[in-house]
C-alpha cells in the first residue's frame, strides 16, 4: 500500500502509478487470470486470450516479468518454447484484484445511473 502522509491523506507517487498502470491494465489482468491456473506456453495465452495482440502480448508479459509479477521460462523441447507462470509476488496480487473487482460489481449499478445522468446532461448542454 502507498504510504500515507501524517493527516492520513493518500500519497501515490509515480512509480505507484506506473506500477499499477502496468498490472492492470486490460491484457494483464486477463493474462494473470490464466496463469492462475497453471502456467501456460506463449501460444496457449495467445488462444486463451483471442483478442490480444502477438506484440501485444509479448510487451505485456515483458513487463510483468519485469515487475517480479510472471516468471518465464525457456523449455528444452523442440521446437524451443517458452512458458510464464506466476509468480509468488503475482500470486499476492489475488486478493486486492478480487476486492477491486467486489467492488466494482456491488458499485455498477450507481455507476451505470451516475453514467446516464451524466450523459444526459452532456446531451442537453
Amino acid at each position: 500500500m502507498p504510504e500515507t502522509a501524517p493527516d492520513d491523506e493518500l500519497t501515490i507517487t509515480a512509480p505507484h502509478r506506473e506500477l499499477l498502470d502496468q498490472v492492470l491494465d486490460k491484457w494483464s489482468l486477463q493474462i494473470l487470470n490464466e496463469l492462475c491456473e497453471r502456467p501456460r506456453r506463449f501460444n496457449e495465452l495467445r488462444r486463451a486470450i483471442p483478442a490480444v495482440a502477438q506484440k501485444s502480448l509479448t510487451a505485456t508479459l515483458r513487463r510483468l516479468e519485469r515487475n517480479g509479477i510472471v516468471e518465464r521460462t525457456l523449455l528444452s523441447s523442440r521446437p524451443v518454447a517458452v512458458e510464464y507462470r506466476i509468480t509468488p509476488l503475482g500470486k499476492t496480487l489475488r486478493h486486492p484484484v478480487d476486492v477491486l473487482l467486489d467492488w466494482a460489481a456491488a458499485s455498477m449499478p450507481a455507476i451505470d445511473r451516475a453514467r446516464a445522468r451524466f450523459d444526459d446532461a452532456e446531451l442537453d448542454g
